[in-house]
């Protein structure tokens, strides 16, 4: 089978297509034959050996746990490990490996059996590989610290990426008044999700426009803590799922409980449950609340490009990997 391989971190251009002998699945695994597996930040950071938790999890000076990224997968069963009861050879699966061997830039790739749903017959299995990740922290950035108040106005920042477009669907699903932030090219993409307002992040700033939220959903956390706690409302939660600034990322994560225990509002990062709450994201998907956005597709060849492509963050939604394209 063929394989997308690193052995190194740094740029796309260490990546290598490479042909391998077909996995076994242990016993509490399956093996799947990958139709897609999507793009996500995880697969970049990784790469890059960035930040420095992911080399301790998977190796200091070089990536020693992991062979090949991809984590969110959707495909066909092709074996099952002796002890699998859930699934059988044929059958459509999805779901996040990132809890474990990760693997999804090949044909084939072997995944625990707690980790993998059955894919419903009206998705396609490009939809499928978009939704594991980004479409399950949206939903639990927008339930995260939620105590039972009618949230009417969510704000999403970085609301044109993968995450971004599931929420702003889910936010409405909701009911809630949503504005979402992003760059001017993902405008329109926003707006098609639904989005009530939209924000070209270089020419407003969202803090300082006397707005206030019920809750923030923020991608790409960029300020002060005390700027965030001037545009939520009292009793208003704040949930940040990436940062861009290190700053910002360690304010929320020191500072955050002391506020939200002695003030009125609530901040705090939203720690991905790979796979918990994924029959909520089915169902929000069959009933056209939560339909990912993809923008284009590319072979297992042509994964550098894919990440390429990424880290420029021109992406509208995600970005899907077509193994089979390859064969």
């Amino acid at each position: 089978m063929k394989a997308v391989l690193f052995s190194e971190y740094g740029s796309p251009d260490v990546l290598r297509l490479d042909e391998l002998e077909k996995p076994i699945p242990n016993d509490n695994e399956v093996l799947v034959k990958v139709h897609a597996v999507s793009v996500n930040s995880w697969d970049w950071e990784l790469l890059r050996g960035t930040p420095f938790i992911n080399r301790v999890m998977f190796g200091i000076f070089r990536p020693t746990k992991i062979r090949a990224l991809g984590c969110d997968i959707a495909g066909c069963v092709a074996a099952v490990g002796s002890q699998v009861t859930q699934f059988k050879p044929g059958d459509a699966v999805f779901g996040d490996l990132s809890g474990g061997g990760w693997g999804g830039f090949a044909e084939f790739t072997c995944a625990k059996e707690s980790e993998l749903t059955l894919k419903p017959e009206r998705m396609s299995f490009e939809n499928a590989a978009a939704m594991p990740q980004a479409g399950l922290l949206a939903l639990q950035g927008l339930t995260y610290k939620k105590h039972g108040r009618n949230e009417q106005k969510v704000l999403v920042n970085g609301g044109g990426g993968g995450a971004g477009t599931f929420a702003i669907q889910i936010a409405k699903s909701f009911g809630a008044e949503v504005t979402a932030v992003d760059s001017a090219e993902k405008l329109e993409t926003m707006r098609q999700c639904g989005a009530d307002h939209v924000i070209d992040y270089a020419q407003e700033d969202y803090i300082n426009n006397d707005e206030q939220y019920d809750r923030i959903f923020d991608c790409v956390a960029r300020h002060s803590i005390f700027d965030y706690r001037r545009a939520l409302t009292r009793g208003g939660v704040y949930a940040m799922i990436g940062g861009d600034s290190e700053t910002s990322v360690l304010q929320i994560m020191l500072l955050g409980p002391i506020l939200s225990i002695f003030g009125n509002k609530k901040f705090g990062i939203v720690m991905h449950r790979a796979n918990k709450g994924m029959q909520e994201l089915i169902d929000l998907f069959e009933a056209g609340k939560a339909v990912p956005v993809i923008e284009k597709t590319y072979s297992l060849s042509e994964v550098p490009d894919a990440l390429r492509y990424f880290d420029a963050r021109h992406v509208k939604g995600k970005i899907i990997i077509m193994p089979q394209e390859s064969s």
